[in-house]
């Protein structure tokens, strides 16, 4: 929830906060040999590979942010392969459902409140934060995962 809420006011998440949840993981890993919830170490392992081989490649083409990354691997490392996809999985959904309800309503509001300007700016950018979705992701998996 931190995480969402940091990436949605500060427009990236902090190192503290990501770094933070990785080594907590780790030290978790280490002293247990299994993950938070139960999985053995080669399952976070593997879930950690999955989480690089589909990020890195969008980190590389700037179509995530390295928090993002960071934040995957953390869950990976606390989680599972099942837990790990399935995020994934209901990101991609809430996006798709935001991306279709914004598309409809957005250009609807704010009409009479344009003011024209004599200079253009630059435009704000359009890239939605991924940590809400991922979120929202991982708590569909977890109703389904329990």
């Amino acid at each position: 929830m931190v995480y969402c809420l940091y990436r949605l006011y500060q427009r990236q998440i902090s190192n503290f906060l990501t770094l933070g949840a990785v080594s907590l993981a780790l030290v978790y890993l280490a002293c247990t040999g299994h993950t938070w919830l139960g999985a053995s170490a080669a399952e976070g392992g593997w879930a950690l590979l999955i989480v690089l081989i589909l990020t890195l490649p969008g980190y590389a083409l700037n179509k995530f942010g390295a928090g993002d990354v960071k934040l995957l691997s953390a869950l990976a490392l606390a989680t599972d392969r099942l837990m790990v996809l399935g995020t994934l999985i209901g990101a991609g959904l809430w996006v798709a459902i935001v991306w279709l309800i914004a598309s409809k309503i957005l250009p609807l509001m704010n009409q009479a409140l344009k003011l024209p300007t004599p200079h253009p700016t630059s435009e704000p950018s359009k890239k939605l934060p991924f940590a809400p979705f991922l979120l929202g992701g991982f708590i569909l998996t977890l109703m389904f995962y329990i």
